[in-house]
């Protein structure tokens, strides 16, 4: 078992780390905005920048120079299996596949060029386009591409639904919830994308789509499956009779829960998915191009492009669209890399420019669960005020904390009292965490929903989240004893698997969400000895790789090995590092090696490369590349250790 003291040393290594560590934090503090915040890109696959591509075609808003760079990243994507994957080197994914070859298309693709070729060999033999997933599908309805009746029912008169029916809006995730509401709208008016180009993707069907007749099917994960199914047999055939009145009144009702939630530039829910929904609502609805609401919602897609970008190592200029911005999450983590290597002025500019961000006025959607709950959160993006974030919240939180200024104190205690308000209530396995946005989100029956074929439907407490609040909370005086950390330690301790670790919810995986969760035992002064956190750091090292880093497959989120992949990552390697140094690990050889493997990982602009995708939107179904990631924790990481072994110290000091 691990010392509680450690001799002050000036090793090969923590020299190397400290050197590492400040080329770093320079390469990181020259990213740092004027006004002191950090924002980097945020990547995903390609569906989209495939559906940025056929929404101008849905509009007949062509811009053909920005198509052309846009289908130059799709190709150099493509995966050696001939279509797409869901993250760097993965596994071909049906429905990114048929979007993408449908984008290539719609740029000017010849299909029988030979990458269309391929794509279209490698859709057919996974059982074509009439096997995508619901949200293609829709895609492909729009475009007159396969019949209404391949789209599970969704009536807009969801929007009178009351809350105490089994089906609410409330009861789904803040994410589902800004998605399906302008989408209810389309799904009712059926509109016809206009297609300029009468672009069609036939070829891409083994049975025409007139002929199939099982759109609606299984595999079903449950009896509720089997139930919905029947749900939805029911509703295609009543729905035609409901009264026009009714539906007029609904369609009323989802446009103003969108224009409500518009933030200014940013546009609905800050996600792509969200906005461009809306854009395509307004439109369907008559809404000119320059009515301020249909403005602001085309200006929030274009606001998510990168230009210009060199994709995946070529010279050709590329672009993408990605699927959110994420300011206040990419400042808050360089500020607390910045603030580890004493960087203190770098770090008060970027809490500067966060205080005000603060979301003080606006009571969101999470108020129809804590009624009465003052806000005090943080939003993810520029601005989205209706949905703030739990886990932006709690590391604003401890970076604010950290910086140490007085004039701070008010923003804490805002923060504190809504992350305690937002904590899960009511008994049973989920008590006591918190999830992403909404407390108790946990109607799991919705999750096999005909609609919800990718299982994420739902917004419920996860290990990482949980422990990022735990560590925010105890850094700010809270002790372990206290009922709301008592709750949330057990929480915890219950979600730790026999291995050791604990499952990453929106990073990745094990990694990420056992660096998580030691990060928090430590700020709430639960030791080295305890049973949890040693099996915990016994696991990081045993999973090591040879060459002394760490790297984890997004397939660990089906049946791939846990906290294993064939290379290194940079991120995932600080994660490692850092739950082995708030596992009181510091001077075990393997934290020396992952070092090690840091700085010999290191450009000698300070920066790193990182290929892989190491974070998460939803597992098996979305997955993300932060570019600020393969930066900023290597950064902390090296920062961290530098100042660890300088002092002698095996304690941390701070929850993250």
């Amino acid at each position: 078992m691990p010392s509680e003291t450690l001799s002050p040393t000036s090793s090969p290594v923590a020299v190397s780390a400290a050197e590492a560590g400040a080329r770093a934090i320079a390469a990181l503090t020259a990213t740092q905005k004027p006004d002191g915040h950090f924002v980097f890109a945020l990547e995903a696959d390609a569906t989209i920048p495939a559906e940025y591509v056929l929404l101008e075609h849905f509009l007949d808003r062509i811009d053909p120079a920005l198509e052309a760079r846009i289908g130059t990243y799709l190709r150099a994507i493509q995966g050696a299996h001939g279509g797409w994957p869901l993250f760097h080197d993965g596994a071909f994914d049906l429905s990114a596949s048929v979007k993408a070859y449908f984008a290539l298309k719609a740029i000017g693709d010849d299909a029988d060029a030979p990458h269309m070729a391929r794509a279209r060999a490698a859709i057919l033999a996974a059982g074509g386009a009439a096997r995508v997933n619901v949200f293609t599908r829709i895609q492909l309805a729009l475009f007159g591409a396969v019949p209404w009746r391949a789209v599970p029912v969704m009536p807009v008169e969801i929007m009178h639904l009351p809350l105490w029916f089994p089906f609410h809006l409330s009861k789904v995730s803040y994410w589902s919830r800004t998605v399906i509401v302008p989408l209810l709208v389309l799904m009712a008016l059926r509109p016809q994308a206009r297609n300029p180009r009468g672009i069609g993707v036939a070829e891409l069907f083994v049975t025409p789509p007139a002929q199939v007749r099982d759109w609606i099917r299984g595999p079903y994960r449950s009896a509720w499956g089997r139930f919905f199914k029947g749900v939805d047999t029911v509703l295609r055939a009543v729905q035609p009779y409901f009264p026009a009145a009714a539906r007029r009144a609904a369609i009323r009702r989802a446009v103003d829960f969108v224009t409500a939630r518009l933030n200014g530039s940013e546009g609905l829910g800050g996600i792509y998915p969200a906005i461009a929904n809306s854009v395509m609502m307004f439109d369907t609805l008559g809404y000119a191009a320059d009515h301020p609401d249909a403005a602001i919602a085309w200006q929030a897609v274009r606001r998510l492009l990168v230009d210009h970008e060199v994709a995946a190592g070529r010279n050709d200029p590329a672009a993408y669209c990605q699927p959110c911005l994420s300011p206040v999450w990419d400042t808050a983590l360089a500020g607390h890399a910045l603030i580890e290597a004493g960087e203190d002025g770098a770090a008060a500019r970027a809490c500067d420019w966060l205080i005000p961000r603060q979301i003080l006025d606006v009571v969101g959607d999470w108020g129809v669960r804590r009624p009465g709950l003052a806000p005090g959160g943080w939003a993810f993006q520029y601005e989205n005020a209706y949905y703030p974030d739990v886990d932006d919240t709690a590391v604003v939180g401890m970076l604010l904390h950290r910086c140490g200024d007085p004039a701070h104190g008010a923003a804490i205690a805002r923060a504190r009292d809504w992350i305690l308000g937002m904590q899960s209530r009511g008994g049973g396995r989920l008590d006591g965490g918190w999830g992403a946005f909404e407390p108790e989100n946990t109607h799991l029956h919705l999750n096999h929903i005909p609609f919800a074929d990718h299982g994420a439907l739902l917004d419920p407490p996860t290990s990482d989240v949980t422990a990022r609040c735990v560590s925010f909370l105890a850094q700010i005086g809270l002790a372990a004893d206290h009922p709301a950390m008592a709750r949330a330690i057990a929480f915890l301790r219950r979600e730790q698997e026999a291995e050791g670790s604990w499952f990453g919810r929106w990073g990745t995986n094990y990694l990420y969400g056992t660096w998580s969760v030691l990060c928090a035992f430590h700020a709430a002064g639960i030791g080295p000895d305890d049973p949890a956190v040693a099996r915990a750091c016994d696991w990081l090292i045993a999973v090591q790789r040879a060459d002394g880093g760490w790297g984890e497959d997004e397939e660990s989120y089906a049946d791939a090995p846990h906290g294993r992949y064939h290379a290194s990552t940079p991120s995932q390697t600080a994660w490692a590092l850092l739950g082995l140094m708030a596992g009181g690990r510091i001077g075990d050889p393997a934290v020396a090696r992952g070092i090690a493997w840091l700085i010999a990982a290191q450009r000698p602009d300070g920066g790193f490369d990182e290929l892989p995708y190491t974070a998460v939107g939803f597992p098996r179904v979305f997955y993300l590349r932060y570019h600020g990631y393969k930066l900023y924790f290597p950064a902390l990481a090296l920062a961290r250790y530098a100042r660890m072994r300088a002092a002698g110290s095996t304690r941390v000091g701070f929850g993250f």
